[in-house]
């Protein structure tokens, strides 16, 4: 079973990218989904091939606190990791993957992968809505922000060719 979501963001891949490795704790992953609790690195750099991530996040009204593993890094493309706890078995892989769309856009897309079959859709499908919603407000914070931050960069960019 597979969980996707995907949003187009006034971004280039690389800036997508970039921002996601910036998440090297608490207050950027706060910044990222107020649901987001805690977050650190106890392996590695962020987002990088072996690295671990220690991280606290409410999703359908409970707090989980999960271990990923980075397994694959493209630069500017794709991060897939892979849950090591709680039930590792349970969501074998999840990623972000970052398409350029046109000059100055990409749509991001979050995946996240269960194993588990119909009959388990249907028991928990309050928890698979509450997740699906979660991936949604993260692309849609995720958007706001970089397309924000964009606006300012433009806007300090103007200033200073007037001043010049």
């Amino acid at each position: 079973m597979n969980i996707t979501d995907s949003i187009e963001i006034k971004a280039t891949p690389e800036r997508v990218f970039e921002w996601i490795q910036s998440l090297k704790g608490k207050e950027e992953y706060i910044r990222w989904h107020p649901d987001h609790v805690d977050m650190r690195w106890i392996k590695g750099e962020p987002f990088k091939e072996g690295s671990i991530v220690y991280a606290e996040e409410y999703i359908h009204g409970r707090l989980h606190k999960i271990k990923f593993i980075c397994t694959r890094v493209i630069p500017n493309r794709l991060i897939e990791y892979q849950l090591i706890s709680p039930l590792p078995f349970f969501a074998p892989k999840n990623s972000f993957a970052m398409e350029p769309k046109g000059k100055d856009s990409c749509i991001f897309t979050t995946t996240a992968s269960f194993r588990a079959g119909p009959l388990f859709g249907k028991l928990a499908r309050k928890q698979i809505e509450a997740v699906k919603q979660h991936m949604k407000e993260e692309g849609g914070n995720l958007k706001k922000i970089l397309e924000e931050e964009g606006r300012d960069r433009k806007t300090i960019e103007e200033n200073r060719a007037k001043q010049e």
